[in-house]
């Protein structure tokens, strides 16, 4: 039909033009256009332009042969111009048209263009920091300061993030500990191996960090609030990556290699990356113990110095498939594989009456390998048209440790005389935890401004640790059964929530509920398979939540939160051994250890999208996450572990403002000013003690050029409580540069963190019969030289968020050194 309309349509162009000629004489233009492959283009556009001005006189469809014809025009100088969908625009050279005159145009050839849409390039630049009412982003790829650093040193260096001194556990939200995901999805650790986890992870392969301290019913019920961090993943169809190499030195040297790479056809979507640590790193531990018995004053002062190799793999590889428009399944694996060895030395000196008594000097040997896998398999379907969605996620997650120590202590006079054997021992704790998780979220919505959210989950946790600890008697190490054992802890939680989201007028609305059944199982096994202790808890909760947000006028909005939240115990926390740090000083688990539960509030306050001010209160029961003393003062041993104390009330208010000066020089400053009351319950004395914590971070960028950009940020915190350790001040500074190079894929960065070398831990007990102070410097003070290079489509979006589901749970599987 095409080819007959266009053979007619081209007849009666032709008939014209010779019945006009034979009538007026006329001049004409008659011309084909073609494709590169020498094929009609058929239907494309055809202008005629005056060449004078380019002003249109008429167009043109060229027919199925690609001709066309201007008949009837007036003499004067002409342009063509030939145009067709996915092809660049042809102009042909000028025709001076004389009256009466015919003219037939060269032919004029079209190319197609290889990307019919070109790359959508966002110029804008996001800040570093953005915070809204409950949230904190951090946006980590526009700040020199965070390229090349690890995710953990990103976060402990972020506004509203507090860093636990003893196990540096992460907290926000009024000191609690923080759920930690990635991507939505577990981490599967807790305590070193959580931290070691986000110390492998490259800034190059993330894109933002979310810090949530109010969050909706379908989170696992958190009273800390959570950190989510989002990997970066391409969205164009083709490949893109990012190469990253690194390397410094503070103490000892450092270096990290890595890639981040998408596929993405119209169906499949293949990810990963890949990140490779080898770092020599250093920590000095100071503890001054005074302890008075039978009217004699005893100090107990321990020098300890670690140094620490580490090599670790981190990897995660997934793909999601579209298996329609509305239907998606993916599959991802991700995992670490570290090796650690550690050389300690740990110089012990007692005084009686102020007078040195002896010196046990503890030399030991540590090789430690982990091994995290985390299999994932979701599902996602868009039920229909009205936006009813329907997802899935089944998770298995596997832990295995090996740690073994070797120790030997030396015992000496104040002359330095040796006057006992060595006494050599033997430390080993494997360690193996399995995770089952499987969770279903459906949403349904009930109207134009509103939705209901529902979902399930169930989960299973089993921990299994050894502990195998003893003398070498006769050339052969003895297992002490004073120490060595073996515990099992399972544990189910299952749980469902129903959530509501919705506008009325100015008013935005989140309302939900959740409930979780928790049954847990905890057994004790000594060496001899005797007298094994058991101990069981069965309990359920509701966790209510809910935000209003109110916009009273264009500039101006409130929003006020309430969420109850928990904090299970990690699984070594409850396991009951005695783990050994020297002769007299030793860490304890309590399979006795309950949950703690916190209920938050917060009142927020933003400004033009931009100052936002925070008022909240918190109030937290049977809080245990911090470490309590035990002295035996006949015996001088200590032992650290945790209780259910007592109460924490946190009053607090946060200030967050972005600041432009000028062209070349803007900044972020934000301050947190809280009071915090620990109060014990009365089998744990009297303590009832109140303090302050105020802390001030700040972030400055300065453009130096259109491709060179500097940075220098800080942080000062007051001296605080943290349950019974009174805290010193504590401040660090950072400063970086950076210059875009390779046509801007490459960017070429040079930072120093902790310019002054401060950021260190220094607090003192005194509670009850227990004082001592403590300095606990890990080495921070690093000069690091970071490039990075983006190849293929550099357009990037976070990775789709696929909840498998074990949020809390798994983060609570690792252990403390």
């Amino acid at each position: 039909m095409k080819v007959l309309f266009g053979g007619l349509f081209s007849i009666f162009l032709i008939g014209i033009c010779f019945f006009s000629f034979a009538q007026t004489k006329p001049s004409a233009i008659l011309g084909k256009v073609l494709m590169e492959n020498k094929d009609a283009a058929e239907a494309a556009t055809v202008v005629l332009l005056k060449a004078a001005d380019s002003s249109v006189v008429r167009s043109a469809l060229a027919d199925a042969a690609g001709k066309f014809g201007f008949a009837n025009i007036s003499p004067d100088t002409y342009l063509l111009l030939a145009t067709s969908i996915g092809c660049s625009k042809v102009y042909s050279s000028s025709y001076k048209v004389l009256e009466g005159q015919n003219i037939v145009a060269e032919n004029i050839v079209l190319k197609r263009i290889s990307n019919q849409l070109q790359e959508v390039k966002v110029v804008a630049k996001k800040p570093y920091i953005e915070v809204k009412p409950g949230k904190i982003v951090l946006n980590v790829q526009n700040s020199l300061t965070a390229e090349g650093n690890s995710a953990y040193d990103i976060l402990r260096q972020s506004p509203g993030v507090h860093v636990n001194s003893t196990n540096e556990t992460l907290m926000i939200s009024g000191r609690q500990a923080a759920l930690i995901t990635i991507d939505g999805k577990p981490t599967n650790l807790t305590g070193d191996d959580l931290v070691n986890l986000l110390r492998s992870m490259q800034s190059s392969t993330i894109d933002q960090i979310e810090m949530i301290t109010s969050t909706s019913a379908k989170y696992d019920a958190s009273g800390g609030g959570v950190i989510n961090i989002i990997s970066k993943k391409g969205t164009n169809i083709g490949t893109n990556g990012t190469i990253n190499l690194g390397g410094g030195y503070g103490k000892y040297y450092k270096s990290r290699a890595g890639i981040t790479f998408n596929n993405r056809s119209a169906k499949l979507n293949i990810f990963g990356n890949y990140t490779f640590d080898d770092n020599k790193t250093s920590r000095y531990l100071n503890t001054n113990r005074n302890i008075i018995y039978n009217n004699v004053l005893s100090n107990y002062n321990v020098d300890y110095n670690n140094i620490q190799k580490t090599q670790n793999h981190n990897f995660r590889f997934g793909a999601d498939y579209a298996i329609s428009s509305k239907q998606t399944i993916g599959v991802l694996v991700s995992g670490i594989v570290r090796k650690d060895h550690f050389l300690k030395n740990n110089d012990l000196k007692i005084s009686n009456q102020k007078q040195l008594d002896s010196v046990i000097i503890a030399q030991s040997a540590l090789d430690r390998g982990n091994s995290f896998i985390n299999y994932n398999i979701n599902y996602n379907n868009t039920l229909d048209k009205s936006g009813k969605k329907l997802s899935a996620d089944v998770n298995y997650s596997t832990y295995h440790r090996h740690s073994n120590e070797y120790i030997t202590n030396n015992f000496y006079t104040p002359a330095g005389v040796k006057y006992r054997d060595s006494l050599q021992l033997e430390n080993l704790s494997p360690s193996d935890i399995h995770i089952w998780t499987a969770k279903m979220d459906y949403v349904n919505p009930i109207s134009k401004t509103s939705r209901l959210e529902a979902g399930v989950k169930y989960n299973h946790v089993q921990s299994d640790n050894n502990l195998i600890f003893g003398p070498l008697i006769n050339n052969a190490y003895q297992a002490d059964p004073n120490y060595t054992n073996r515990f099992i802890y399972t544990e189910i939680v299952s749980a469902a929530y129903l959530n509501y989201v919705g506008k009325i007028g100015k008013f935005d609305i989140t309302a939900g509920l959740r409930a979780e059944k928790t049954n847990t199982t905890g057994t004790s096994i000594p060496m001899d398979q005797t007298n094994r202790v058991t101990n069981k808890n069965d309990y359920f909760n509701l966790f209510p939540q809910m935000q209003v947000s109110y916009e009273l006028d264009k500039k101006n909005a409130l929003n006020l939160s309430y969420n109850r939240g928990i904090e299970r115990p990690d699984y070594q926390s409850i396991n009951p051994f005695l783990s050994y740090t020297d002769l007299y000083d030793y860490n304890s688990g309590n399979p006795k250890l309950k949950p703690d539960y916190t209920n938050s509030i917060q009142l927020a306050h933003t400004y033009n999208d931009k100052f936002i001010t925070t008022l909240y209160y918190n109030i937290t029961n049977d809080a245990y996450d911090f470490p309590i003393y035990e002295q035996n003062d006949s015996s001088k041993v200590n032992i650290t572990t945790k209780r259910n104390f007592g109460r924490i009330f946190v009053y607090g208010l946060t200030f967050y403002a972005p600041v432009q000066f000028n062209n070349w020089w803007g900044g972020s400053f934000n301050l947190e000013a809280m009071y915090q009351r620990y109060k014990a319950y009365a089998i744990y004395g009297n303590f009832n003690r109140g303090m302050q914590d105020i802390i001030f971070n700040t972030s400055q960028e300065f453009k130096m050029s259109s491709t060179i950009t500097a940075e220098l940020s800080g942080m000062y915190e007051t001296p605080t409580l943290y349950g019974i350790n009174e805290l010193k001040q504590q401040y660090r500074v950072n400063a970086g540069i950076g210059k875009q190079v390779l046509n801007k894929r490459g960017n070429l960065k040079l930072s120093v963190i902790d310019i002054f070398n401060s950021d260190k831990f220094r607090y003192k007990v005194q509670y009850q019969n227990v004082d001592f102070t403590a300095i606990d410097k890990r080495e921070t003070r690093r000069v690091m030289i970071n490039f990075t290079y983006r190849f293929g489509k550099t357009s990037v979006k976070s990775a789709s968020k696929h909840n498998t589901g074990s949020d809390d749970e798994q983060r609570r599987t690792g252990n403390s050194n």
